[in-house]
């Protein structure tokens, strides 16, 4: 494994860099499809006020209207019923417009957001968090990916990680990042093909595990969780999971880590702006598919 070591600040994985480049050949894609009369679209479900979910929605209706994708929003109060959800769900199904769509998490507690997403189609999934395009991850077949996943590898792959062959630790099993994750990086595929441990907050000495990993991520949502001592020196370090404290964005991994580790992504601007980049791609890909 070739890394930054010997005392030196690890390379940052920057996701905005990346990101833009994705956009910015997802804008050729795009045009295509206008070109032949099809416009992608992409659908967003809000219930209720959270500031941190409606911001996020924001940002992702901006990402759109820059490269000619069109928005298509519901947003439902907090007092929204099961029924109402439903509703949406189904307009948006049956919506040719609409090319991919998400259900903001989380949902009021009152309701259901597992029966919700069982009723979306799996074809305009475009979180990829469909049992159906779950299963089409572990079997193998193409379909949505998970976009948080998809934009970490992606982001490896960019900075000419090497990841086939090596040995990745996943620290979290969550359904958006850990489970999924570790089914991405072991298919026999490019940027893939790796030997992957998932271990979690309940496992005893985290660092007898994450020592020996090539590459670590850091999905658990627990503040400063990876420490420097807890990384083999030149190893990549992904700080996917993200935690408030108060208004403060804190990361999983330490900032002392930057002093080992031979790769390391930001707290803000490595993970998040890939998974709002592969948000795009799901939809173009399912525009994409329409026009065929």
């Amino acid at each position: 494994m070739t890394g930054r070591v010997n005392g030196m600040t690890a390379q940052v994985l920057d996701g905005e860099l990346v990101a833009t480049g994705i956009k910015e050949r997802l804008a050729g894609r795009v045009q295509a499809l206008i070109a032949k009369g099809i416009t992608p679209g992409l659908g967003t479900v809000l219930v209720g006020d959270d500031g941190p979910s409606a911001n996020y929605v924001s940002m992702k209706h901006k990402d759109c209207e820059a490269l000619g994708i069109t928005s298509h929003h519901a947003h439902l109060p907090a007092s929204a019923t099961q029924d109402d959800v439903l509703e949406v769900v189904a307009r948006f199904n049956n919506d040719a417009a609409v090319d991919a769509y998400l259900m903001q998490y989380p949902f009021p507690k009152h309701l259901d957001f597992e029966a919700a997403l069982l009723a979306v189609d799996p074809a305009k999934d475009v979180d990829g968090l469909h049992p159906v395009n779950l299963g089409h991850l572990v079997q193998g077949v193409d379909g949505p990916l998970p976009c948080t996943p998809a934009g970490i590898q992606a982001l490896l792959a960019h900075f000419e990680v090497p990841i086939e062959g090596r040995h990745i630790v996943i620290v979290g099993r969550g359904l958006t990042i850990g489970r999924p994750l570790a089914n991405l990086f072991t298919l026999k595929r490019p940027n893939a093909n790796a030997a992957v441990t998932v271990v979690h907050t309940g496992v005893a000495d985290l660092g007898a595990y994450t020592r020996q990993a090539d590459i670590i991520v850091a999905a658990a949502g627990s503040p400063g969780l990876i420490t420097a001592e807890m990384v083999k020196p030149g190893a990549a370090v992904v700080a996917a999971g993200v935690s408030f404290e108060g208004k403060k964005l804190v990361s999983d991994v330490a900032d002392e880590v930057a002093e080992v580790a031979g790769w390391l992504s930001p707290r803000i601007g490595g993970v998040g702006p890939m998974t709002r980049a592969m948000l795009l791609v799901n939809t173009v890909e399912a525009a994409e598919r329409r026009a065929s």
